[in-house]
């Protein structure tokens, strides 16, 4: 019984990552790994390399409307050195672009400060999932209290992104980063599609007893090992392009056994796609021609952005890599 509880929480909170990753990468200023570390950054040789041999991951669709073409893109919020320069087809995309939307900004210089005054009325955890949380922070080769600062359910979305050093991907190399950083030198603004506040109220739970369930599902999966082995399933079938399995998160993640969990699901991400959809719209109705980039997961189920855009009135035509 404690390892199903175990293995849904677990998932419900790398469903959360999705949705959160600038989140946690605020917190990461906290978190500074000795145990596996990030994967080095490319050297000059290197990233010549890259450059040259850049290929397309993720999804992309092409958005006509009103005469003008906007994009939509699925991004992945960890990833890998390699992953780290747009592929032809992105490049494509970014060069006739006005501007690019992310969830969150990642430069917004408020993004910690927004993300304390929006968590700040989180009730700490009870002394025992509290010990649990130093322990892992330890076992990361953290300060058992480095995290401390954070909502508890937050402390453990890091946790889970250190684990996935163990599989060599890192929250440093996340697509909506190197998107932000592209954009910037062609000179495109970067605009948010969210707010941290309304990412904070979607993903952590009112009920302090669900919070408190999470937290020590979440804190067991760690214990046992068992915290990276989604995340490294659903970083390959991004990073192939394959819909059909993201579309299937829910049958392979341990994340939607009951009604309430599916009900969290939908709440952190379907219940979230009509007001990213609204805005994309509302963006390219100005007359720019918009790259948006939003988590992958939201691509699927029966509230998927590209559907909601073809309601919209878009044409939604997915680009083949």
């Amino acid at each position: 019984m404690r390892r199903s509880r175990a293995a849904r929480g677990a998932g419900l909170l790398r469903k959360g990552l999705t949705a959160l990753m600038l989140c946690g990468a605020a917190a990461w200023a906290w978190a500074q790994p000795a145990c596996t570390p990030a994967p080095p950054a490319p050297g000059p040789e290197q990233w010549r390399t890259l450059q040259r041999e850049a290929r397309d991951h993720g999804l992309l669709w092409r958005l006509q409307k009103d005469g003008r073409e906007s994009w939509l893109f699925g991004t992945l919020h960890v990833g890998r050195p390699a992953w780290s320069v747009p592929g032809p087809h992105l490049r494509e995309a970014l060069a006739r672009s006005d501007l690019l939307a992310l969830e969150i900004d990642p430069a917004d210089p408020e993004l910690a400060a927004r993300l304390h005054r929006a968590t700040r009325g989180a009730l700490p955890p009870q002394a025992g999932l509290r010990r649990r949380l130093q322990a892992q922070a330890v076992a990361a080769c953290l300060p058992a209290d480095a995290l401390q600062a954070l909502p508890a359910l937050l402390q453990a979305l890091t946790l889970t992104l250190l684990a996935a050093r163990q599989d060599g991907l890192d929250a440093s190399y996340a697509q909506e980063l190197m998107l932000a950083a592209a954009a910037r030198s062609r000179g495109l603004r970067v605009v948010a599609l969210e707010s941290v506040e309304q990412q904070a109220a979607a993903l952590l739970p009112d009920d302090p007893v669900l919070a408190a369930q999470l937290l020590d599902d979440a804190l067991d999966q760690l214990e046992r090992g068992r915290a990276s082995p989604v995340l490294r399933r659903l970083s390959e079938a991004w990073a192939a392009g394959d819909l059909e399995t993201l579309s299937q998160y829910a049958q392979w993640c341990e994340c939607a056994d009951s009604p309430a969990q599916r009900a969290w699901l939908q709440r952190i991400n379907d219940g979230r796609n009509m007001a990213l959809a609204e805005g994309i719209d509302a963006l390219h109705g100005q007359g720019l021609r918009v790259l948006a980039a939003v988590g992958a997961l939201h691509m699927t189920g029966p509230q998927a952005l590209p559907e909601l855009l073809a309601k919209r009135g878009f044409k939604v035509q997915r680009v083949a890599f």
